[in-house]
């Protein structure tokens, strides 16, 4: 390709940003494409994609749920090797309420047949997460950060907890702070009141009965699934502390988290079809994965309500423990799992998770990459250098 020509294709591909066109965007990526961003993005963004579609689904396409932002270039630089050389800036601000953004961008462009194979991207990772830390006023739970120890504290008991939109929103908005700030090492999930939460607020469903509620819930859905994916893919650990009862969409608590503990007396229940929906939360993914298939469709069809040791028997919570206990105890598996190995607690996560969906050939491949990286970790040459002197290992989540 021509220097001319290459600087064209790359100004389309951000007018095509710019505009969110999925066709124009098919159009100039070539199908072997792979796209690598910047390690610590906040939301879990730095990686590789592989693939048009990974790359606008996966990073385009979260940074556009989470962020109002656009890419502007300022300079083309032609390298001997045949490279596209972009410096530019990223502009806009973090949805949500969030705080403006202003970071510098290097994009390195590769092309073959007249379309591009290939990005790499350095940015400013700093300024993206700082952009999510300005974040709007919570009214409907309680976060608190403190010694590495999240604390998210469902806070509507005098309806049990259930999700309506600020709900819904304020959680998005918890998972953004958490997924931006490297300093969180471990995250409790808990509730106010009488239980943990009953899934939606179903006074909201018949406020909005009718033509409204398909709307309604979409709105309430895609920021608290957005959330889910945001926890399920935090480098710190998830204890989830359940009470009284758990149903509905809000099950999905239970599935971003590592470990469930349930206070006996605790209900577990779907809830869906008694209100003629099919359900949300990720039930539909996690359910079957956690119980089986057979059970799954139990659970759904049926309505069964499980109580505390039925679901563990099931494999939907970690342990039971008498309801005195259950505050205290939680905070202790928190608050130890804050004291461990971060960056290896965070690949254990995704090894585990992406277990679900890999070969064995890959899988092991997968392990081998995660015990090299956290190899290189300050943390595993402190606790190799313990164990060599017989003591105990003092880790600092790097």
């Amino acid at each position: 390709m021509q220097r001319d020509e290459k600087e064209a294709v790359a100004a389309e591909l951000y007018r095509a940003l710019a505009r969110s066109d999925r066709k124009r965007l098919d159009e100039i990526l070539h199908p072997a494409f792979e796209g690598r961003t910047t390690e610590g993005l906040p939301l879990g963004l730095g990686g590789t994609y592989r693939g048009p579609d990974a790359m606008r689904r996966e990073f385009w396409g979260r940074i556009a749920r989470s962020y109002d932002a656009r890419a502007e270039p300022a300079e083309y630089r032609h390298l001997d090797d045949g490279h596209l050389l972009v410096t530019g800036r990223y502009v806009g601000e973090a949805r949500q309420g969030g705080g403006k953004l202003d970071a510098e961008f290097l994009h390195l462009l590769s092309f073959a047949e007249r379309r591009i194979t290939g990005l790499v991207q350095l940015t400013d990772s700093a300024r993206w997460a700082a952009a999510l830390q300005t974040g709007q006023t919570l009214s409907a739970l309680d976060l608190r950060v403190a010694d590495g120890l999240a604390q998210i504290r469902l806070d509507r008991p005098h309806v049990r907890n259930a999700f309506d939109q600020t709900t819904a929103d304020d959680l998005y908005e918890v998972a953004q702070r958490l997924a931006a700030d490297p300093d969180v090492r471990a995250v409790l999930i808990t509730g106010n009141g009488p239980a943990l939460t009953v899934g939606g607020d179903i006074a909201v469903f018949a406020d909005n009965a009718g033509a409204g509620l398909p709307g309604k819930l979409r709105r309430m859905i895609s920021p608290y699934h957005e959330a889910l994916r945001l926890l399920s893919r935090l480098d710190a650990p998830i204890v989830c502390a359940a009470h009284g009862a758990v149903a509905g969409g809000g099950l999905g608590l239970l599935y971003c988290a590592d470990i469930v503990l349930a206070a006996e007396g605790t209900k577990f229940a779907s809830g869906f079809t008694a209100i003629g929906l099919s359900g949300d939360g990720g039930n539909s993914w996690f359910l079957p994965r956690l119980v089986g298939p057979r059970r799954a469709a139990e659970f759904y069809l049926e309505q069964r309500v499980l109580d505390a040791h039925e679901a563990a028997e099931w494999g939907l919570v970690t342990r039971v423990l008498p309801a005195a206990e259950l505050a205290d105890e939680a905070l202790a598996v928190a608050r130890r799992l804050a004291a461990g190995p971060t960056r290896a607690h965070g690949e254990i996560r995704r090894l585990l998770r992406d277990s679900w969906s890999a070969t064995l050939s890959e899988q092991l491949t997968a392990e081998g990459d995660a015990v090299a990286r956290t190899a290189a970790t300050s943390d595993a040459s402190a606790a190799v250098a313990a164990f060599i002197d017989k003591r105990k290992p003092i880790f600092q989540g790097r």
